[in-house]
């Protein structure tokens, strides 16, 4: 399940665990309870008094691969309920009273991505992992607030390729099209996050959130409205 660590003034939110237990899930998915975990977490960082930022991270092989499928076939009438809470997820992230980093140190897949592209700033692992929007390779389309993020917060032609296509992007190629901000090793990635953004964790606060929202209001507006019409959608793979 997610935690915290600090460091200085930075907020580490490890999205898993690297030892894995019989419970854990290395993909780091969107379960229901992890979204509740990872909301009281983001309630601790932003309760703090002075400087602060934050930095999330995820563990082995994963930053996360997004919406927990096995969950929703199984819960396919909670879907609609389901994809809301994680499009209210995109817009506390995309709009958070300190600034964010997220240290994509392994495969960023749909949510897993977009929960990345809403924060301030993207690092990816320069050798390993890949950046994908795979909804069309499943059959799914996205809620509309969900592709109001995308295409507010990357360039126009890469965001329309990353989800019309699938494509899978590795770090250089994901640096190239803007779909990041920076690449390190992967014994730096973490550093490179924190160092990063320990250098504007005098900014946060209320100012900053109210930025954020005039920034992406609308998209905030789209992401907050409840998802309709997916309740008991069926997964078709095209690949």
């Amino acid at each position: 399940m997610p935690h915290l660590d600090y460091e200085g003034d930075v907020a580490i939110l490890h999205l898993g665990d690297a030892l894995l237990t019989a419970d854990s899930d290395p993909e780091h998915r969107f379960h229901p309870e992890w979204m509740t975990r990872l909301h009281g977490l983001l309630d601790e960082v932003e309760a703090g008094c002075g400087p602060r930022a934050l930095v999330t991270v995820g563990a082995g092989k994963f930053y996360s691969t997004g919406a927990d499928l096995s969950w929703v076939t199984r819960h396919p009438r909670e879907a609609d309920t389901y994809l809301s809470q994680i499009q209210r997820l995109f817009a506390r992230i995309l709009t958070s009273p300190v600034p964010t980093v997220a240290a994509v140190q392994g495969h960023a897949f749909g949510a897993g991505a977009f929960l990345a592209i809403a924060h301030d700033r993207i690092i990816m692992r320069e050798d390993r992992g890949y950046f994908c929007l795979p909804g069309i390779t499943l059959g799914a389309a996205y809620a509309p607030g969900t592709v109001a993020l995308a295409t507010s917060r990357l360039p126009s032609r890469a965001a329309h390729e990353a989800l019309v296509t699938g494509r899978r992007y590795r770090g250089s190629e994901a640096l190239t099209r803007g779909l990041v901000d920076e690449l390190a090793s992967e014994h730096d990635i973490l550093g490179a996050a924190v160092d990063v953004v320990a250098q504007i964790a005098h900014t946060r606060g209320q100012a900053l959130a109210d930025i954020k929202h005039q920034m992406y209001g609308d998209v905030v507006a789209q992401l907050r409205t409840p998802v309709a019409g997916y309740n008991e959608f069926e997964l078709q793979p095209t690949n």
